[in-house]
């Protein structure tokens, strides 16, 4: 959402930032806000989110925005991805007849076991307009059958990606407090419910992380996510993977450390969406640690394996990732999604209007 936030600033239109809360740690929140520049949210969810369900935490956070949007009374709401925060949102703005914007529409794992897929799907079917990164977005929007404008637009990822990159790299000290050298070590992530909540995933994924450091003897970083954390400790897997040569854990990270760490590594394994296409826009090699991606563009390219959490299969994965050029072309975006994002937005506002005017 940051390169949003710049062009509204850049262009003066009025705005401001419901926080929902969903994240509620300092390294998955505030300091995204620090190191961004970004303002600070007008209206912030007042609940403690820290271990509720999926339930819970949506029906939270559907009260607390649509007190916000009663209050600050926007004409359109802009939602990002597929988080149980961008569900809440969307289904807050609809019932208050207000426009609903969907960053990243269109995505589709086609596996039903991923909260996301449910998310993305709904917030799809509710919104007014549709923002793709991709024509395969489009088209799964388009088989779907959604009512709403659909506009390809490319990623803001991409955008934050290219504008923060260089910033990163000038700034983020990541690489020397760890001791790394660039193109000479793999970045770990994993915090998926499917993998995460399923003991024996979970087990697998520990071994994969065995066989990898094993096979490749490489520093592996691992920014450790607060679910992942408590997954690890509950199921005792926590000593065995300090046991791991290489392995290298660390708390959450900020995001320009975090991008000054992925832009400079040999290769990333992880279940994220939005690092599948960071990775990707940064020309380095990922593995996903998924049976699946809502990212298919990404193995189109040849950027990315999908790997599963196999030991055997996650480690023929990233030999193969290591041995591709990384020539590959990015499909979600030239950096500009943001100025097409905001355009668009403000023209619906304004045939909004006038269709408004004419009807009185």
């Amino acid at each position: 959402m940051s390169p949003v936030v710049r062009e509204l600033e850049r262009v003066g239109a009025e705005f401001f930032i419901a926080h929902s809360g969903q994240h509620y740690s300092f390294n998955m929140d505030k300091q995204f806000f620090d190191d961004l520049h970004l303002p600070a949210p007008r209206f912030t969810n007042p609940d403690d989110l820290a271990g509720t369900s999926h339930g819970r935490q949506t029906a939270s956070m559907l009260i607390a925005l649509e007190d916000a949007f009663l209050d600050g009374r926007p004409e359109l709401v802009i939602v990002g991805g597929d988080a149980n925060t961008s569900l809440a949102a969307a289904l807050a703005a609809r019932k208050l007849g207000l426009i609903v914007a969907h960053l990243e529409s269109g995505l589709r794992s086609h596996d039903w076991r991923m909260p996301e897929e449910h998310n993305r799907v709904i917030i799809d079917h509710v919104s007014d307009v549709l923002f793709c990164p991709t024509e395969l977005a489009r088209d799964n929007l388009v088989a779907d059958g959604v009512r709403g404008e659909i506009v390809v637009t490319g990623n803001t990822v991409v955008d934050a990606v290219l504008q923060n990159a260089e910033i990163a790299r000038s700034t983020s000290d990541i690489r020397a407090r760890l001791e790394l050298t660039e193109r000479d070590y793999f970045v770990l992530t994993f915090h998926r419910e499917e993998n995460t909540d399923d003991p024996g995933r979970l087990r697998s994924l520990v071994d994969c992380i065995q066989a990898v450091s094993e096979r490749f003897r490489t520093p592996i970083i691992f920014p450790v996510h607060p679910r992942t954390v408590n997954r690890l400790e509950g199921l005792g897997l926590d000593t065995a993977l300090a046991s791991i040569d290489n392995l290298h854990l660390t708390s959450g990270l900020g995001y320009l450390d975090f991008a000054a760490l992925l832009g400079s590594a040999r290769l990333v394994m992880t279940d994220s969406g939005g690092i599948q296409e960071e990775a990707c826009a940064l020309r380095v090699p990922c593995v996903t640690l998924r049976d699946n991606t809502e990212r298919p563009e990404t193995l189109d390219v040849g950027s990315n394996a999908i790997a599963g959490v196999v030991p055997d299969s996650v480690v023929r994965s990233v030999e193969e990732m290591l041995r591709r050029p990384r020539d590959w072309r990015n499909p979600f975006g030239d950096g500009h999604a943001a100025e097409r994002v905001v355009e668009t937005c403000l023209a619906r506002l304004g045939s909004q209007r006038g269709a408004l005017a004419g009807s009185a």
